[in-house]
């Protein structure tokens, strides 16, 4: 029977309303094949390499933090520091589910862009040391701001128009959003664009 354990009730608003402050200097690592993660989505991740079911055991065994980074090579099982990209998403898990053929699912939540300063493989999982990017502040609503979030807008829907699987949901987020940085980490996630 799967077992399905839900932490999002357990999440605290003064431990992660503002991402920068709480997150450790060094996290274990789940490398992604194939996609990116921003800041704020929240997206379902299958984890079936022993590596990264280890990385999650040992996120949830300490602050359900985990460093998401997607992978140079595709193909590499075992990736070492040179096969990620330097730049990755602290993510919080919210919940897990073991599925019965030894995969897991989780459901996590990107909090804040992070620098990957060096990582430590060789163990039982990934872990690397740090450092959190600090979100720019939304600029001050410039003409040329207005102009580029109007463009984007228009573009997600004709992205949408023209088929590419753009919810419903997802252009009326966009077409109420007015932080120029969450607009764009948005309208790229939901671009579906190769790595």
């Amino acid at each position: 029977m799967d077992e399905i354990e839900d932490f999002s009730g357990k999440l605290n608003e003064a431990e992660f309303g503002d991402p920068q402050m709480n997150i450790p200097p060094e996290l274990p690592v789940l490398p992604l094949r194939d996609i990116v993660i921003y800041p704020f989505m929240i997206v379902p991740l299958f984890v079936s390499r022993d590596l990264s079911i280890k990385a999650v055991d040992e996120a949830l065994s300490q602050n359900r933090m985990i460093l998401l980074v997607s992978q140079k090579d595709l193909d590499k099982e075992e990736p070492t520091q040179e096969d990620l990209y330097k730049v990755g998403t602290v993510a919080v898990i919210m919940r897990m589910l073991k599925l019965p053929d030894g995969r897991i699912r989780i459901l996590i939540q990107g909090l804040s862009r992070a620098r990957v300063e060096s990582v430590v493989t060789g163990n039982d999982f990934i872990k690397a040391s740090i450092v959190p990017i600090p979100e720019p502040l939304p600029p001050i609503n410039s003409l040329e701001v207005e102009a580029l979030v109007r463009n984007v807008r228009s573009l997600m829907e004709r992205a949408a128009n023209l088929g590419k699987n753009i919810s419903p949901e997802v252009l009326a987020i966009i077409a109420n959003l007015d932080d120029a940085g969450r607009l764009a980490d948005l309208s790229a996630s939901n671009l579906e664009l190769k790595v």
